[in-house]
């Protein structure tokens, strides 16, 4: 396997695309204006605790509270609701967790009102972005992750990823974090620790310790509620938690990113800083490497898989359906059977890559090609978690219902990705009609190049949709031919992936909009 990223910076956002060999797999944006990321840490007010639900809701800054379950509570709340009022106050200046007293545990199946009261001041993790009318979902179990471990303070416990399948490697990562691991803090070790030194462990250990001091030195005097550790970014962690040695490219357009992220993957894997380049070009970076032109086929709501097969995806309140289609394979095979299984197997690798590309969280349906045979049903689910194993989101697979119906839940933490591909038709009746395919207003753009040919520009380039680009140079004479001969002037076409089919720019030799 073969995996490049690609960073696109705008004035305001962020792009990611990740992709697994060619192929688009994973889309994320960042914006500057979120303030609640998954990861960031607040110091927060309890404004109102909800026994119905055993839960409260907790003033972080949003405007609409944070749900905070009992479950999402620790066992150690008690603890830390004493050390943050002691660190608050001044009272307690040493930050380690070496020498503080611990309270007893809360009860698992305890009750909210006797966990934590109206108006405490608490430590809270964002878990859920706000999406839709909600607010955050928050923890106060809190966690720190680093590139091979996660720091958990107000703990004891040590977890070695399941990913890692050794028993001998579990053992010896486990007494290594044993040998390191600072009083009061837990330890998840991670996939990627696996065949790590234990010098390696304790350097990352160390930046989390560093990282826990400075939310701790926040802590006094703070604002209710304040924002006292941000999650790095969403570039930053990305590279961090699914960084290994298929990765072979991390192009990025931005130059202050570029040295960013190039002191980053030098920091944590010197031996792959060569992977890091920077990009420089006219052409925007998801053009030239044909990025904009998957995302244009990736998400409408019928997405093509090979071999004829596609899918329909539709979006309603309470989930999301999956419907599968085998298109015109249905005279490919020997039987009905083979073509359902050949059908579902394709299907199932493009459902998968559809729910990391669009970030799809909640309950999903999906209904695949009835098949009568129980060995094939088996092979599907099978080849659909395997799948899926890469997903970082959490997630759970039901086996195929008798109705050949298999769902899946999984985990939403944040809004989920949607690509307009679809745009106003200029020609319907009435307001509210959309198209979906692509209209050539030859004569618009002709209109604009005559004003410009009065005008002494040497260099004239015309930016537009490549289906309005091929309309505009293919035959003889081409309507760019037809310019020439009229107006005196060669117009260099340039195809543009992520313009809509109405879009077009005419550029001069400088670059600048005309």
């Amino acid at each position: 396997m073969n995996y490049e990223l690609f960073i696109r910076s705008g004035s305001s956002e962020v792009d990611f695309a990740l992709l697994k060999d060619g192929k688009l797999i994973e889309l994320n944006k960042e914006e500057d204006g979120n303030k609640f990321s998954v990861g960031d840490v607040f110091i927060a007010k309890i404004r109102k605790t909800v026994p119905g639900l055993n839960a409260a809701f907790v003033n972080v800054g949003y405007e609409k509270d944070a749900f905070l379950h009992y479950h999402d509570l620790g066992p150690n709340i008690p603890s830390m609701l004493q050390f943050v009022k002691r660190v608050s106050t001044g009272k307690l200046k040493e930050y380690t967790l070496d020498n503080f007293s611990f309270d007893k545990e809360i009860d698992k199946h305890g009750k909210i009102n006797d966990a934590i009261k109206n108006n405490q001041s608490i430590l809270v993790q964002v878990v859920k972005e706000p999406i839709s009318t909600k607010g955050p979902r928050i923890s106060s179990e809190l966690s720190i992750a680093g590139r091979y471990i996660v720091l958990v303070p107000f703990s004891d416990r040590i977890s070695i990823s399941q990913k890692i399948d050794s028993k001998e490697e579990k053992d010896r990562l486990k007494r290594l974090v044993t040998s390191i691991r600072p009083k009061g803090f837990g330890i998840i070790v991670r996939t990627v620790a696996e065949g790590k030194k234990v010098a390696e462990l304790d350097k990352d250990l160390q930046n989390l310790v560093d990282r826990w001091t400075a939310i701790c030195k926040k802590l006094q005097g703070a604002h209710l509620p304040s924002k006292v550790l941000s999650e790095v970014s969403r570039g930053t962690s990305m590279i961090r938690d699914i960084m290994t040695d298929d990765f072979s490219a991390i192009h990025i357009d931005d130059e202050q990113l570029f040295f960013q992220i190039k002191d980053y993957v030098q920091e944590i894997a010197p031996k792959k800083e060569s992977i890091v380049k920077y990009y420089d070009s006219k052409v925007p970076i998801f053009e030239k490497f044909g990025i904009e032109r998957q995302i244009k086929t990736a998400f409408g709501r019928t997405v093509s898989g090979s071999k004829g097969a596609y899918l329909v995806i539709e979006h309603t309140e309470a989930l999301h359906v999956i419907d599968v289609n085998s298109g015109n394979r249905s005279n490919k095979a020997k039987s009905q059977e083979e073509t359902a299984l050949e059908v579902n197997l394709i299907a199932a690798t493009e459902v998968a890559r559809q729910l990391r590309l669009r970030d799809m969280g909640g309950i999903i349906v999906v209904d695949f090609i009835d098949m009568a045979k129980a060995p094939h049903r088996k092979e599907l689910f099978n080849h659909l978690r395997t799948e899926m194993s890469d997903d970082r989101a959490k997630h759970k697979i039901l086996p195929p219902s008798k109705f050949g119906l298999i769902q899946i839940t999984r985990q939403r933490v944040r809004p989920e990705m949607n690509i307009k591909t679809r745009e106003v038709d200029p020609d319907a009746v009435d307001d509210g009609g959309e198209i979906e395919a692509p209209i050539v207003l030859v004569d618009k753009i002709t209109d604009h190049l005559k004003q410009l040919a009065k005008k002494d520009y040497k260099k004239l380039t015309l930016n537009t949709h490549p289906f309005i680009a091929a309309f505009l140079t293919k035959g003889f004479p081409s309507v760019r031919t037809k310019w020439f001969m009229e107006h005196k002037k060669w117009v260099k076409i340039q195809p543009r992936d992520a313009y809509t089919y109405l879009e077009y720019h005419f550029i001069d030799k400088d670059g600048k909009t005309v």
